[in-house]
């Protein structure tokens, strides 16, 4: 668990954080099975990585406030910048495999911040901001168009999700964030819709979860996709029928640990598309232009 303080890791079946000492959330057990824990709010207390310290402000829509240090420096995903200081010097940065992700109808540039200044932004949405402090070498997923802010240490990469279930009939996408942290501590900030839980998986146990419902999770967590008929243990065709008619997704991401998974209470709905629509398929370069040019959205 992360405790919601601090950020700091807490042990398994510790009682308080060993970094400040707040009381660790608790799971609730029935049987053998732990319960996801909900993150209790945003982070409280000011987060320090290098000469830069974080501040996430505000209830219903969180925003992170940056004081940047001269040689800490930040990238952020385009149209979340809701202010700046004159002197913070603005860029941006390609990604890696950007050709890929040009024809999958991905952002292939991000921005960049360089300090020292004051800089905060938002997602526009309400939620919770989850702070990862990742150490060198750790390795996190992340669903697309919910990451925030990440610090220089960390760097930003994605994978294609296999399988043709998640090809037709996943609203995950094709598509995985990936954040690795290199050879210092680095910082990852995300935006979860509604409230947060965090859910700690055992090797081998496994959570069925509706594909909005997921946000993050540890690489060591497999995803695969499972159709209602194949999570439940019975039923048949009447329970396909009835998620049908009840509204519910007829699939769900099936999550095998050991690792962490982060979930949302509100489903994730992704943007609509960037490019515009043309006979044949779809165009990304309107997409990638505007992304350039165009007003947060």
């Amino acid at each position: 668990m992360t405790c919601p303080t601090c950020q700091n890791p807490i042990p398994d079946s510790a009682r308080f954080c060993p970094g400040c000492g707040a009381p660790a959330p608790q799971a609730i057990g029935v049987g053998t099975y732990t319960e996801p824990v909900a993150e209790s709010a945003n982070p409280k207390e000011p987060i320090t990585v290098g000469d830069s310290t974080m501040r996430i402000e505000g209830e219903l829509v969180p925003v992170v406030d940056v004081e940047l240090g001269s040689s800490t420096s930040i990238y952020f995903e385009h149209h979340i910048l809701l202010w700046k200081q004159p002197n913070v010097r603005l860029g941006f940065m390609g990604l890696k495999n950007a050709g890929k992700r040009f024809f999958a109808g991905l952002q292939i540039f991000i921005s960049t911040a360089q300090g020292p200044g004051n800089i905060a932004m938002s997602r526009e949405a309400p939620g919770q901001i989850v702070a990862l402090k990742m150490r060198p070498g750790q390795v996190v997923d992340v669903r697309e168009h919910q990451f925030l802010l990440a610090t220089q240490a960390v760097n930003y990469d994605f994978y294609w999700q296999t399988g043709l279930a998640n090809v037709f009939f996943s609203r995950s996408g094709l598509f995985i964030d990936r954040f690795t942290a290199t050879q210092e501590e680095g910082l990852l900030l995300l935006h979860g819709y509604g409230n947060v839980f965090e859910k700690q998986l055992g090797p081998g146990e496994q959570l069925d979860v509706e594909p909005g419902a997921w946000l993050w999770k540890d690489a060591s967590v497999q995803m695969d996709t499972v159709t209602v008929l194949q999570s439940g243990g019975g039923g048949g065709l009447m329970a396909a029928l009835g998620a049908f008619v009840g509204g519910a997704s007829l699939v769900m991401n099936r999550f095998t640990g050991p690792g962490r998974l982060g979930l949302q209470s509100m489903t994730y709905h992704p943007p609509a598309a960037e490019g515009p629509a043309q006979k044949g398929g779809t165009s990304n370069v309107g997409g990638v232009l505007g992304s350039l040019f165009n007003p947060r959205q």
